[in-house]
């Protein structure tokens, strides 16, 4: 019995392991960044406008107390409890406030940063004088390239809402989110990055939940947290400039061919050539944007066996010339 217990304890950490890898190959390409982050210490009553961004996903991780979160596009308010956490993965405009009484007085960030008095330093202390419903919130913003694309983002719901998230991930999650708490926004050396680094973990780990849940197979995500499906897509994005096709895709699944195929579609809603040209495609824009790389670097790094093949693709893809898309993006 102790064995079996050990082989499904490794089993469920290469599975972890498995999954963390591809998350984060992705989450690579697409250039995530951290570009704002803060702790905030909000009183009654209280409401904050944020405002719709491009290409940034932000979270909100309820520390202590609770609040509601309106996102635009949804019809009801998610009420956010201690211990929650929730990601807005397309920038959407929301609002944050402590009661449904103050949803219509809510201002915008910009008035609120300038009325706190908050520099970016330390924690956003606003609201009212009833200091017995202090909410404390942890706020993550992370930016992508505006080039960048994958279906696993592209397919989000306008917002994930993990609730008792610390708890629910495990007791180094909880740990570590409760470490970002008392790290973000104190003045201890070198506080702010580590809380900035240790939440993109956070936000890897919270796609991850979310893909592995009931809801994934709504939004077309089911087939990333699938036994087969995740050996193929990870074999893939380990070596994505070989001469993939969809036996091999198959094979690397443990699959058939037409069990894979069928498989593949229901789970993921495309084809697996299309999604194997629509990633090589994201890699062959990384690489256009660097300098020395000829076009037919380019080309055999997407995995590609010609000039004139990849171009041909690139063109259908994007609409435009390998050439004009280094142009337009060209690094000042």
């Amino acid at each position: 019995m102790q064995i079996v217990h050990n082989l499904v304890q490794w089993q469920i950490s290469i599975y972890i392991i498995s999954m963390l890898d591809l998350l984060s190959d992705i989450l690579t390409n697409l250039k995530m960044r951290g570009t704002l982050y803060f702790r905030t210490s909000l009183t009654s009553p209280w409401g904050i406008k944020v405002p719709a961004y491009e290409n940034v996903a932000r979270f909100h991780f309820a520390h202590r107390g609770s609040c509601l979160i309106e996102v635009e596009g949804v019809d009801k308010p998610v009420a956010l409890a201690q211990g929650d956490l929730l990601i807005v993965p397309h920038g959407a405009a929301h609002k944050l406030y402590c009661t449904s009484k103050t949803r219509n007085k809510a201002l915008e960030l910009d008035s609120v940063l300038q009325k706190s008095g908050y520099n970016g330093r330390g924690v956003l202390v606003y609201g009212g004088d009833q200091e017995d419903r202090d909410t404390q919130l942890i706020c993550g913003h992370f930016s992508f390239e505006p080039y960048a694309k994958h279906v696993l983002m592209e397919r989000l719901p306008p917002y994930i809402c993990l609730k008792n998230y610390g708890e629910e991930a495990g007791k180094w999650m909880e740990s570590t989110l409760r470490f970002i708490g008392d790290e973000a926004g104190r003045q201890r050396m070198g506080g702010d990055l580590i809380a900035l680094k240790m939440s993109e973990t956070i936000f890897a780990q919270a796609i991850r939940s979310f893909i592995e849940s009931n809801e994934a197979p709504e939004w077309g995500l089911s087939g990333f947290s699938d036994d087969n499906l995740r050996l193929a897509l990870d074999a893939f994005h380990k070596s994505p400039q070989e001469h993939w096709t969809v036996e091999g895709l198959a094979q690397a699944a443990g699959m058939s061919r037409t069990s894979f195929a069928v498989l593949f579609q229901k789970k993921m809603a495309m084809t697996p050539m299309a999604y194997v040209t629509a990633w090589r495609i994201e890699i062959a824009k990384k690489l256009l944007l660097v300098k020395k790389n000829t076009l037919t670097d380019v080309a055999e790094g997407a995995g590609y066996a010609s000039d004139s093949a990849f171009a041909r693709v690139f063109k259908k893809e994007t609409s435009m010339t390998p050439a004009r898309f280094k142009k337009i993006n060209k690094r000042s």
